[in-house]
């Protein structure tokens, strides 16, 4: 795991409120967080931000042009802060995108190379939202690739699943965050 980071995408106050169903997901994402942190493994967090002026969004983007239309998703914005449950300890990296893959108008891309991260684990909201995107660039950019089955969550439970127990397996272990812990814990001798 020494080559690993721990991705936490689009965990902002705005979206945890729209899409969080009150199975305590920020406290269950907590526990990955705190975990790959004991562990050594780095937590990047990525955070959708749209310019002000909405020159990044074309009106053919169907999903972002009504979020620019509504408000959502604007840099600077307090709703598009990360969620305090889960927020960043000094010195962790955010990278912020402009569409729904982690590396879509990021740097991630370089934040990786630069720290030699070769495998990412994957959490965040939503499932079929910035996890899917990002696991499809991800695998085509050969990454080894794990996805937090229960670190992920969507407006729709049957997409959440269909995705999870279907299609993510064909490119990434797919695991509860407890397996993860126990697999990254550090061994006792």
């Amino acid at each position: 795991m020494a080559n690993s980071a721990l991705l936490v995408m689009d965990v902002q106050r705005d979206i945890v409120d729209i899409v969080d169903d009150g199975s305590g997901y920020p406290v269950r994402l907590r526990r990955a967080i705190d975990g790959a942190r004991a562990a050594g493994i780095p937590v990047i967090y990525v955070v959708i931000g749209l310019r002000p002026v909405s020159a990044d969004v074309s009106t053919r983007n169907r999903v972002l042009s009504a979020a620019v239309r509504e408000g959502r998703y604007v840099e600077g914005d307090p709703g598009t802060e990360i969620h305090q449950d889960v927020a960043p300890e000094e010195g962790e990296v955010v990278v912020t995108k402009r569409r729904a893959s982690a590396f879509s108008g990021s740097d991630l891309d370089l934040v990786l190379r630069a720290r030699g991260i070769d495998s990412l684990v994957l959490a965040g909201i939503a499932t079929s939202g910035v996890v899917l995107y990002t696991l499809c660039q991800a695998n085509d950019m050969d990454f080894g690739l794990t996805v937090l089955a229960d670190g992920c969550l969507d407006t729709d439970p049957g997409v959440h699943r269909t995705l999870t127990e279907k299609l993510f397996p064909q490119w990434a272990d797919v695991v509860t965050i407890e397996d993860w812990l126990t697999a990254i814990a550090p061994q006792q001798g």
